[in-house]
Formats: C-alpha cells, sequence, structure tokens
C-alpha cells in the first residue's frame, strides 16, 4: 500500500513538473529607467542591455535567444503635433509599418494585426500596435507602444520569433503596457 501510495505521489509530482515546464508560467520583468531622455519600461528578467550605434535609443535582448527582443527609438516630430494629429491607431500603425518594411529594404513583409488607442489616468495617448511580420529567417511577432512627447515620436517595441509568442505573450503585453513616457 506504502508502495502504491507513493508511486502515486510520484506520478502527480511528474505531471505538476511538467506542466510547470511546458512555458505557460509569466516571465518575471525587471525595470529600466532613462531619466535622460524621460521614459521607463519593463523587460524580461534574463535579458541583457546591447549597445548600439544607430537606430534604438536602447535595445534589450535575451541571452539565450538573441532574436528575442525589446526597443525604444526615439524621432522627431514636427513641433506642437499631438499622437492624434499623427493620425489614428490604424494609420500610424500602417505607416509604422511601411517604415520598418522600408528599413529592412522591402525584405520584410509587415501586417498590422491591431491597433488600439489607450489613454492613461494622467491623460496620456498612447498607442498599442501588433504585427506579424514575415522575413526571411521566418516569422515574427510584434507589439509595439507609441506616443508623442516633447516633439518626439517614442516607440517601444518588443519582437519574438513567431514559434516563442505563445510563450513570451503575456510578459510581452505586460512589458509592453509598462512603457511610460514622462
Amino acid at each position: 500500500m506504502l508502495k502504491r501510495l507513493t508511486a502515486l505521489m510520484f506520478v502527480f509530482a511528474t505531471m505538476f513538473g511538467l506542466q510547470a515546464c511546458s512555458g505557460s508560467a509569466p516571465v518575471s520583468l525587471l525595470d529600466y529607467t532613462n531619466s535622460f531622455q524621460g521614459y521607463q519600461f519593463s523587460y524580461p528578467t534574463g535579458w541583457i542591455e546591447v549597445n548600439v550605434s544607430e537606430g534604438p535609443d536602447v535595445v534589450f535582448h535575451d541571452i539565450i535567444n538573441p532574436t528575442e527582443n525589446v526597443s525604444v527609438v526615439v524621432s522627431p516630430v514636427a513641433e506642437g503635433k499631438t499622437l492624434e494629429e499623427l493620425g489614428g491607431p490604424t494609420e500610424v500603425g500602417y505607416k509604422l509599418s511601411k517604415s520598418i518594411t522600408e528599413m529592412a529594404g522591402g525584405s520584410r513583409d509587415v501586417e498590422l494585426v491591431s491597433a488600439q488607442n489607450v489613454e492613461t489616468a494622467e491623460g496620456k495617448t498612447y498607442y498599442i500596435l501588433e504585427y506579424l511580420t514575415k522575413t526571411s529567417t521566418g516569422a515574427r511577432h510584434n507589439l509595439a507602444s507609441a506616443i508623442v512627447r516633447r516633439g518626439q515620436l517614442f516607440t517601444y517595441n518588443a519582437s519574438v520569433p513567431e514559434a516563442r509568442w505563445k510563450r513570451l505573450k503575456a510578459s510581452l503585453t505586460r512589458s509592453v503596457a509598462s512603457f511610460s513616457v514622462y
């Protein structure tokens, strides 16, 4: 009887352990602040900052899967322009998808999946955008948050291979939602 009970407990423990390893648990996040540019966000634990000479203001990527990354791009806009004056969420999302395609020399096919307007309690407007990107190395899933502040368009982008999207969706959604420009 004791052997049977021990075996049964072992089976349950093994099943629980396999469920925990299946990737459904969210990844914890760490905080990053750039007080010079005036923004902050949370990024997945186990990701490191990468020095880049051109393009994004900051980039973090996974140590094991370096193609999983988050970045912030800061671009000038005409003085006094608001995010809404650049267009609605779908229009801005479409414009950003075209600029991504152009920057990649046309080697990417970018599809805007969703675009929404989010207003914070402080009255700031962010556009939350979701993209599917097809590249020569495979499909990718991107989430982005965009806001205009102080004459600049701040775009926070989280990008992972499509094969890893299901596992990282909750964490990256939280990461994108954490992006704040002050």
